[in-house]
């Protein structure tokens, strides 16, 4: 239960503003500088922080943002690990999911490759709780869904 004090020490939120940025490439053009400017929020100090958090990552993979504004024109942001479906694709090599999935298969994949993108998306705060034995069962379902079958060795 929250005090009183504590209360009265929240900043008022803004906006709350998802995003999809790719990794160190952050820049005030679209489609970060619209989404930002609009709240009249500092382009260079996020763009500045986004890429030094990001570094690590490969260039032009997928980062996730949510990002809260306040009322202060200031800001605090989560980096999310990229999503499960980009990470599926990337693994199998492939460019789009199946039209028919259940009917037609366009890759394989195995178990080790399911459960070394489980270990990375643990690593996402919205994901830790989660046990590595969900996550996989929750990525085999993604994968199906994709048209990827799951096997157990190539």
């Amino acid at each position: 239960m929250a005090t009183l004090k504590d209360a009265a020490a929240r900043k008022p939120v803004l906006a709350t503003i998802r995003l999809i940025v790719p990794a160190g490439a952050a820049r005030p053009a679209p489609p970060v500088g619209p989404a930002l400017g609009f709240y009249r929020l500092n382009l260079m100090a996020f763009c500045k922080d986004f890429n030094a958090r990001t570094q690590k990552y490969k260039a032009d993979t997928p980062m996730q943002v949510t990002l809260t504004a306040y009322k202060d024109s200031t800001f605090e942001f989560v980096v999310k690990s990229p999503s499960v479906s980009w990470f599926l694709k990337k693994a199998a090599g492939i460019e789009t999911a199946s039209s028919r999935p259940g009917h037609s298969n366009v890759s394989s994949l195995t178990l080790r490759h399911v459960y070394e993108i489980a270990k990375l998306k643990q690593a996402d705060p919205f994901c830790k709780h989660m046990s590595l034995e969900a996550l996989c069962k929750s990525i085999i379902g993604t994968a199906n869904s994709m048209g990827i079958e799951i096997v157990k060795d190539l």
